[in-house]
């Protein structure tokens, strides 16, 4: 049995041909691999969560006022994952009108830090909105777009959800003032005890779904100590996200 995790969507079909011809079986854990038995979020769902959270903010905060909404996409995975993107933007014209109106920018900050922020780095002094809405597909994008608004004094005029509430972003959210506004969690300390149980059925010969969901929940900054208690365990953070 194989379990692998990796990001590269155009990869996953030869990696699947090799492990088939060898005659073993796969669990693709995020990103789908033709034969293999698939552990993934629930894309529509995490998607619904961040779009709800930014719908909400924009109401209560901002009176619905949005002049952009900024996506931060993912090219490399492949569509599955722009789900969670694309999902946060459908469901934001969806929650109020003034969106439909909206100019929407969406740049590929390549899921990594370093390169959402400079990707992100000029988009503030091109753009003159003064209400900014920003999806991320995770939590690096997240960060990165943000120190960029930072750097030129403008990240009170943005607010920004993400994907997967790793401890750099719920850092970030324990900050007064902060603009990540929330963060949705996939508690991957949590899939191995998925990942064993479907092992356990394919090696017994059972059959089994094509593809099984994992939990995910909302953090933001009012809800982050409760969920996420044990991050004094973590010592130090990483440099580049400071």
């Amino acid at each position: 049995m194989a379990v692998e995790f990796q990001i590269d969507g155009a990869a996953a079909p030869d990696v699947a041909s090799k492990l088939q011809s060898a005659g073993i079986p796969l669990i693709a854990v995020d990103i789908p691999h033709p034969g293999a038995t698939h552990l993934r979020a629930d894309n529509h769902l995490a998607g619904l969560a961040g779009r709800r959270c930014l719908g909400h903010y924009a109401t209560q905060r901002w009176q619905d006022s949005v002049d952009e909404i900024l996506l931060l996409e993912i090219a490399r995975p492949g569509p599955l994952v722009h789900t969670r993107v694309d999902e946060i933007l459908d469901g934001t014209k969806e929650a109020f009108s003034a969106a439909e109106i909206c100019r929407v920018v969406r740049l590929d900050a390549k899921g990594e830090f370093r390169a959402s922020l400079e990707c992100v780095r000029n988009y503030p002094y091109i753009s003159s909105a003064r209400h900014i809405l920003v999806g991320a597909a995770n939590d690096p994008s997240a960060v990165g777009g943000l120190r960029a608004f930072q750097e030129c004094g403008r990240s009170a005029n943005c607010a920004v959800v993400a994907q997967n509430a790793e401890p750099e972003a719920r850092s970030e959210m324990r900050e007064t003032g902060t603009r990540l506004i929330g963060s949705v969690a996939y508690f991957p300390e949590r899939y191995w005890d998925a990942i064993v149980r479907i092992a356990t059925h394919v090696l017994a010969g059972k059959n089994v779904p094509p593809a099984a969901f994992t939990t995910h929940q909302l953090v933001t900054p009012e809800n982050v100590n409760r969920l996420c208690s044990d991050d004094a365990l973590f010592v130090r953070l990483a440099r580049e996200y400071a």
